[in-house]
């Protein structure tokens, strides 16, 4: 055996190259130099007949090293080892078994056989990173299965098991038992070589293109990978094979110099970034969770009770009606139907799921919970007494949490005895679906707190930020200012879709004002009536929102508020228009025409300048960690990056005078630059150069 992270070992007539590469295997530079001396000896080696290529640990490869992208691009490296490895002159088999993606998959791609352990997944992810398979696997792919199931791969990313593997055509054999061995028996039984890059690639029609590229650019947005991914692809079948692996080298080195790209990369990594808490000691252990009480069986408390059966682990929902109980219990039940109806459960695991969840009117039923969540609506006054109740019923060191999106955790706390103990833990709507998790700490939060809900976001699947608290917490208070200026809009002319095209169009998920219509105008409006105090003496602030609600429309739930609905479609309608022009009239707010660009503007730059008013005041830990909120919990558009990665992009100048030229025009109660904002352009430096000066 070689001490290097690929060994060479020979089993009668069968080489085997055994990749062992903790924890998944990546293809580092390591990997690749390792492979590459252990080809060099099976190339001089005459007592060959096969070799079999297996990856110790829980997975086949797992792709390309993503620390390597900031670098100089490695396709060229990787293209002549794969050349070698597929140049060898008896079979090659790649046994694969695990999560097999990307690079991963390529190198397969390059072996002259594959087999694969069952339950193996296979997937192309790259164009979620805004690049497409650079290894060669544009180029080989289409070898196996033709131009069309190749470019379905690439532009879905997502996972195929072995049966759509084998059906499509790149996988040879599931090997039952014990992949080595098996992997070892079917090689043995080759006769030739069978080299991918030699097989012909079937000729397609232009015109089967086009649905193809239509549909690309309506999943991909603004983003440039996937055209340069199906010239690629499509390369393979007019272009020699070596031609075809330079051009797709030129092509995704293209892709990998996008703003897109480099913005789909930074969220990858920030996202792993979020759960690391400077300064905390690193024997700081996290309290058990076993179970879980959750106060308040409305939408939201539905949703956060299905997350913690979905991680198996019991749930007691209470409230304090009992008909309210049973309408929640019963959306639970739906929501698990729903999922069976789609094929997502089995009817077994719903059961199993439902299983975990009980209800119940008293605290006390729940007193041997390891951790409380608070999920009623957003009154301080209530929340207080919900708290001061569960201190009397918990167990001493049960965490207290709450789920509130927008109100003082610190005096939340003084209702208990116990201010160490208490978080809060802001799940986002719905809290079963959305993947992003806010815990705030308060003054008073004991670190193994923080350490417990920071860890118990992987089993329950979800991304954490950590904040401190202040209103709004981190997206929240952000969404003010890119509210206002969406709401002020429609007070000045501009109509719901108008504003809403623009946002959607530079690539928001959903614009502003379809987002309140499905959250409902009525939320905004009693949140803004509890927070009063907060906002600037401005008699125009919101007043859409009040406008609409005094006229009964509240959104989805009786379809009609910015728009009008038809099931979930949202249509244009002159009534909520007139509504907004009559209130516009009312409060005196001049006319104008709004292009897209300024509606882009109006709305980002004070979201932007927020962010880093938070990021100086310390509320989250990092710029990246903002940018994790937006993209994963407010449909910022992840290709560009969050908004401290785009305030970067666009330059932290070109904002600075935006919002001063806002300002010249509107008055400084809204446009005020934050002080980082006009310190860093003043010295020349950027939120990197801040960060590291800190």
């Amino acid at each position: 055996m070689n001490a290097s992270t690929v060994s060479l070992v020979v089993e009668g007539d069968v080489a085997l190259l055994v990749a062992n590469n903790p924890p998944v295997n990546t293809i580092t530079a390591a990997v690749r130099k390792d492979l590459a001396e252990r080809v060099a000896e099976l190339e001089s080696r005459k007592d060959i007949r096969a070799a079999v290529l297996l990856c110790a640990g829980s997975t086949f490869f797992s792709g390309a090293d993503m620390g390597e992208f900031s670098g100089p691009p490695k396709e060229e490296e990787y293209r002549a080892l794969f050349n070698r490895l597929e140049a060898l002159p008896f079979p090659v088999v790649a046994a694969m078994h695990g999560t097999v993606m990307g690079g991963g998959l390529e190198i397969a791609l390059a072996c002259h056989e594959r087999v694969a352990a069952p339950r193996t997944r296979f997937a192309f992810p790259e164009v979620t990173l805004g690049i497409f398979p650079g290894a060669g696997g544009t180029q080989r792919m289409p070898r196996l299965i033709g131009v069309e199931a190749t470019l379905g791969m690439v532009l879905d990313a997502k996972p195929v098991d072995t049966a759509r593997a084998k059906e499509l055509g790149f996988l040879d054999r599931v090997i039952e038992g014990d992949l080595r061995q098996g992997a070892i028996e079917y090689a043995r039984t080759l006769r030739e070589v069978r080299r991918t890059r030699d097989l012909p690639v079937p000729a397609i029609e232009p015109a089967a293109l086009e649905p193809i590229r239509t549909d690309a650019k309506k999943r991909y947005r603004n983003q440039p990978a996937p055209e340069l991914a199906i010239r690629a692809i499509t390369a393979a079948a007019t272009r020699p094979f070596a031609q075809g692996l330079e051009y797709e080298t030129e092509l995704v080195n293209q892709a990998k110099a996008t703003v897109e790209s480099k913005s789909l990369v930074h969220v990858f990594f920030a996202e792993r970034e979020t759960r690391k808490v400077p300064g905390m000691a690193a024997d700081v252990q996290p309290r058990p969770v076993q179970s879980v009480a959750i106060v308040g069986a409305g939408t939201m408390g539905g949703g956060i009770a299905i997350n913690f059966a979905n991680a198996g682990i019991p749930v007691m929902l209470i409230d304090a009606n009992a008909e309210a109980l049973q309408r929640g219990l019963k959306v639970v039940d739906g929501t698990y139907e729903s999922m069976v109806k789609r094929g997502r459960l089995t009817a077994q695991d719903k059961a199993a799921r439902l299983a975990l969840i009980r209800g119940t009117l008293d605290y006390s039923d729940a007193k041997d919970a390891d951790l409380f969540i608070e999920a009623v609506f957003e009154s301080l006054d209530l929340k207080r007494q919900i708290f001061a109740a569960l201190d009397a019923v918990a167990r001493p060191g049960a965490i207290l949490a709450t789920n509130t999106s927008t109100l003082d955790i610190d005096e939340i706390a003084k209702a208990v005895k116990r201010p160490q103990d208490v978080v809060g833990l802001h799940f986002f709507s719905p809290a079963n679906v959305m993947p992003l998790l806010e815990v705030v700490r308060t003054a008073s939060t004991a670190p193994d707190v923080i350490r417990t809900v920071m860890e118990l976001s992987k089993p329950l699947k979800k991304t954490p930020v950590l904040a401190k608290v202040c209103y709004g917490f981190i997206g929240n208070r952000m969404m003010e200012g890119y509210a206002r200026e969406a709401e002020r809009m429609v007070l000045e002319g501009a109509t719901p879709r108008q504003v809403d095209s623009a946002l959607e169009g530079w690539g928001m998920a959903m614009g502003i004002l379809a987002v309140f219509d499905m959250a409902g105008v009525d939320v905004g409006v009693n949140v803004h009536r509890s927070n009063k105090d907060k906002y600037p003496p401005d008699p125009a602030y919101y007043q859409a929102d009040f406008a609409l609600y005094e006229a009964g429309r509240l959104g989805q739930k009786n379809g009609k508020g910015y728009y009008r609905y038809e099931g979930r479609n949202r249509l244009d309608d002159p009534e909520a228009i007139e509504i907004l022009r009559r209130r516009a009239r009312e409060l005196k707010v001049p006319q104008r025409e709004h292009s897209a660009q300024e509606i882009v503007e109006r709305c980002l730059y004070p979201l932007l300048n927020e962010g880093l008013r938070i990021l100086e005041e310390g509320v989250a830990l990092r710029a990246s960690d903002i940018d994790v909120v937006w993209t994963a919990g407010y449909g910022f558009p992840r290709y560009r990056g969050g908004p401290m990665f785009y305030a970067q992009t666009i330059g932290l100048k070109t904002l600075l005078d935006g919002i001063l030229k806002y300002r010249a025009e509107f008055g400084a109660m809204h446009w005020e630059p934050a002080p980082l904002l006009a310190r860093l352009v003043k010295e020349g430096k950027t939120l990197a150069d801040w960060a590291r000066e800190r």
